[in-house]
């Protein structure tokens, strides 16, 4: 025990006598070691990000799109693909308790860009049309006034919820409610000509500031009723997507059921490979987005673990290098009595600290570039948890250990071979 600690000291003492080719050695070691903490804290940071800006939308939510989709992948409307299979007929439907008996609230939407315009202030947004129910379904709050209601929704008033960075942009005194507000679209419904492609709404109510969902700014957006988004605005007859609040997670399972059922009768399919809708939970949502991320993260992680390959192999070089310096060294500890393993043991203990102190040093760095990010992300407004997976520590431990055994075997193994009459004539 005495030997081993002895021989440590000595090859620390030589690794410190040579610092500079000692850091160049371990700095792909480092790199690799912290480019995989690094990595894999992004990761959980990302996928912590996505699953809360999801689960912002609201809980117990059952989503339908148009659109055909298998269970591994999200339907085509979600890449901008326009499907028109969706009508108000089919939220009238799925609003009725007698057929779909859990759903305490059946929002449908429609979606477009706009200008909002207040006397010599003008703000380019975005307006979502829906029903009265949408405070239910997305478990909002106001921050003035109300919320449109069914009937409101369904006659086609003209009035206006605001986000709350519209408000504060149209009306910086604060006295938006009853105020007239005009929004302007481009020319697309041929029922609107260019003399009138702007319609007047009054606002009643303002939203709660809300921050972002889904990664929408939820303050930048303006509400309005249904069918004047629809109609008026789009002119278009279909609903872009629907929305369901489920009053217990229990009956979630039962619901998309009885959703997917009445869509069925309501579109004449009989054959369930001919369904032209999709219908999702919440749960299922995150279920993908984690796996995705899952993958991603792994699949990064590796390939930040090939820079440990590459140090490895910068170290076995280095330590090649050495042999062949020391080689006269070797012969003289040999003919004094040394053994091949104690020779071996040395120049390997040499390799497992270079490889070993590199990882410690890469976790350091990982660590501290890990937590850099996460506050920088947070100061922009994103809710970005700074995670540090213990596992990822050792394993970026365990894995350079590693590395310093099996590339710093072959050069240890070498010297231990090396003759020591040989070695003692080398020049």
């Amino acid at each position: 025990m005495n030997n081993f600690f002895a021989d440590i000291k000595v090859i620390i003492k030589d690794l410190l006598s040579r610092k500079g080719r000692s850091f160049l050695t371990i700095l792909g070691i480092i790199i690799g070691v912290a480019g995989v903490i690094i990595i894999i804290s992004l990761g959980s940071g990302a996928q912590s990000l996505v699953l809360g800006q999801i689960t912002k939308l609201g809980s117990n939510l059952v989503g339908v799109l148009p659109g055909k989709s298998n269970e591994s992948g999200p339907p085509a409307a979600v890449f901008g693909v326009q499907i028109k299979t969706l009508t108000t007929s089919d939220v009238e439907a799925i609003s009725d308790s007698s057929k779909v008996p859990y759903a305490t609230a059946v929002a449908g939407f429609v979606r477009g860009s706009a200008t909002v315009i207040a006397g010599r202030e003008s703000v380019d947004t975005n307006f979502t049309a829906t029903d009265g129910s949408y405070p239910r379904v997305q478990n909002t709050e106001m921050q003035k006034g109300t919320f449109f209601s069914d009937e409101e929704a369904k006659s086609g008033a003209n009035v206006i919820v605001l986000g709350y960075d519209v408000a504060t942009s149209l009306f910086p005194n604060g006295n938006e409610l009853g105020q007239i507000v005009k929004i302007k679209i481009q020319n697309n419904n041929p029922l609107l000509t260019s003399d009138s492609n702007t319609v007047p709404f009054r606002v009643i109510g303002v939203q709660k500031k809300l921050g972002t969902a889904a990664f929408q700014n939820q303050d930048d957006l303006v509400f309005i009723p249904f069918i004047i988004g629809q109609r008026q605005l789009l002119g278009i007859d279909y609903v872009q997507y629907i929305r369901i609040k489920v009053a217990n997670e229990n009956n979630i399972k039962p619901t998309m059921d009885d959703i997917t059922r009445v869509l069925r009768e309501q579109h004449r399919i009989t054959n369930p490979d001919n369904d032209d809708f999709s219908v999702r939970d919440l749960a299922d949502a995150i279920k993908l987005l984690t796996s995705i991320t899952d993958t991603l993260r792994i699949f990064l992680g590796l390939m930040a673990g090939i820079s440990l390959v590459v140090g490895g192999i910068g170290i076995m070089n280095i330590m090649l290098v050495t042999v062949s310096e020391r080689t006269r060294e070797i012969g003289l500890r040999k003919s004094i009595g040394a053994t091949s393993k104690q020779i071996r043991n040395q120049f390997l203990f040499e390799s497992i600290i270079l490889t070993l102190s590199g990882g410690i040093i890469g976790i350091i760095l990982g660590v501290f570039i890990s937590y850099l990010i996460a506050v920088g992300a947070r100061f922009a407004g994103y809710d970005w948890e700074f995670v540090v997976s213990p596992i990822a520590i050792i394993l970026a431990v365990g894995v350079s250990m590693i590395t310093g055994i099996i590339f710093g075997l072959y050069p240890a193994m070498k010297a231990a071979k090396l003759d020591p009459i040989v070695a003692l004539r080398y020049e």
